[in-house]
């Protein structure tokens, strides 16, 4: 059977890969799912010998069908570059009776560059492929790493304009600042008055627009998305872990078909799901440990197969998984339905009407591989500290809170198998958070005072992306009502 896209809503089936990457969203709000999951067809013992390029390779050509080795090869050398401070792209550090799978050495410090290298080449690719000579809008709601990562890579980017959406308050001063920043005559960026969720529900009101659609299109534009709903994001996040498990093998750290566990901070729960995939394709996972923080909905869902965002929202020193909407779990609730469109998408509506629904016995039973916890601020806090005292390997908010659950998920199971934590993003990203952890107490100062300070401390190298926002001049300026995006969108189209 080919491997083509469908719409886990149901209305859209038979698309290929080039044209799932363009659209981000299918028409009916449903998101695009491969009618199958590949396997690898080279063993890990093979895998172990490549480098990131070439194992990006081996898994995307699986999921990417419609692309050629040419294009595909091209699109993957234009992102895994000299953007990148190490030749590994996602090296390894063991720490504290862990692995942490460092994904923040591109070019904005976060795990969002690891897929929003490749999207705007595979996204201009298939367009060529669609021979679609609309304007692309990359239209993007960001918890704080997407938005800088995206707009980075689209930035000029021929036949592309891109707008991001950011909750005001809701993000670090860094990633506000690398946002704000950013160069490029075709990005745009906007506070919204808001949060995450507000964002986000905003943005997936837009593509729903028809109206808006067809006015777009007669002004030569058509929209698409590079959050990680867009199937061009969450292909290229399954090859880290396969890489990682790949690598591990390399080093001797583990033998030929010996599981390991994974785990993930979760917000929108795409990098977790790549994890679920890699394991589905044949990489030998055992528990994809879902860490959350304090808006601990996805715990909650786990424990109680209730998914209800009806409750407060906490802004945390974690952002980027501030989140009570989680879009990507609507592919694995598709999944746990055994593919049924029907069965999804009166589940989702639910969620639209009521703000909750609940998965039957049969679907939790499904998701038995995952395991989930969260970490308060606190705890968070003491193991960003205990790491560093421990062993002087410093790590942000986002793989405290990971690493936090990861230790509660050892007490509780009694489980020792070697763990794998994504580590999503620089310490220097959060700096007056993490540098409080370390000290117990709140530094005095501005944010680039801190991370002075926090090298001083740590003597971890300050990223090239943080010295180069110190000085730069705000070029974005923009901030809007959550009801007022859609006025927004067209008026920087118009």
């Amino acid at each position: 059977m080919d491997l083509s896209y469908e719409s886990t809503r149901g209305n859209e089936s038979g698309v290929t890969a080039s044209q799932a990457v363009l659209k981000g969203l299918a028409e009916d709000g449903g998101l695009f799912m491969p009618n199958q999951i590949p396997k690898l067809d080279k063993t890990m013992k093979e895998l172990a010998d490549l480098t990131y390029q070439e194992t990006a390779y081996e898994v995307m050509k699986l999921f990417l069908t419609d692309y050629t080795e040419e294009e595909l090869k091209d699109c993957i050398n234009k992102a895994y570059d000299s953007k990148f401070d190490t030749e590994e792209i996602a090296p390894l550090s063991k720490a504290d009776g862990a692995y942490y799978l460092e994904l923040y050495h591109g070019s904005t410090i976060a795990f969002k560059d690891m897929a929003l290298s490749i999207l705007p080449h595979l996204m201009t690719t298939a367009a060529r492929k669609n021979q679609v000579h609309n304007k692309i809008v990359i239209l993007t709601a960001t918890s704080g790493d997407t938005g800088k990562a995206a707009m980075a890579g689209f930035a000029d980017v021929e036949g592309t304009e891109i707008i991001v959406f950011y909750p005001k308050d809701g993000v670090s001063r860094v990633q506000e600042l690398q946002m704000v920043t950013q160069k490029g005559a075709n990005t745009h960026v906007a506070a919204i008055r808001g949060n995450f969720d507000d964002a986000q529900t905003g943005v997936k009101n837009i593509f729903g627009d028809k109206a808006l659609k067809e006015e777009l299109e007669k002004r030569g534009c058509q929209l698409s998305s590079a959050n990680s709903i867009n199937i061009g994001r969450l292909v290229p996040q399954i090859v880290y872990y396969v890489y990682a498990y790949a690598k591990l093998l390399a080093n001797e750290e583990i033998d030929q078909g010996e599981k390991i566990n994974v785990a993930v901070p979760t917000g929108n729960f795409g990098n977790i799901l790549a994890a679920y995939l890699a394991k589905q394709m044949g990489v030998p996972i055992g528990k994809l440990i879902c860490a959350s923080n304090e808006n601990k909905v996805l715990y909650d869902f786990f424990a109680t197969g209730t998914y209800d965002k009806n409750r407060e929202f906490i802004l945390t020193t974690s952002p980027s998984m501030d989140i009570l909407i989680s879009s990507n779990l609507e592919r694995l609730i598709y999944l746990s339905a055994g593919c049924d469109p029907k069965e999804n998408e009166k589940l989702m509506s639910q969620l639209s009407r009521e703000g909750k629904y609940t998965i039957t016995d049969e679907m939790k039973a499904f998701l038995s591989d995952f395991y989930g916890g969260y970490a308060t601020e606190e705890e968070n806090r003491q193991m960003i500290r205990k790491v560093f005292d421990d062993t002087g390997y410093l790590i942000d908010t986002h793989t405290g809170v990971a690493a936090a659950v990861y230790e509660k998920y050892k007490k509780e199971t009694g489980d020792q198998t070697k763990t794998v934590i994504a580590s999503t993003a620089s310490p220097y990203k959060f700096s007056g958070s993490v540098l409080e952890a370390i000290e117990g107490r709140k530094e005095e100062g501005d944010e680039f005072a801190v991370i002075d300070r926090l090298h001083q401390l740590s003597g971890l190298p300050i990223p090239q992306a943080v010295e180069e926002i110190r000085t730069a001049p705000i070029r974005h300026n923009l901030e809007c009502g959550k009801d007022e995006m859609k006025e927004l969108v067209g008026s920087l189209l118009a």
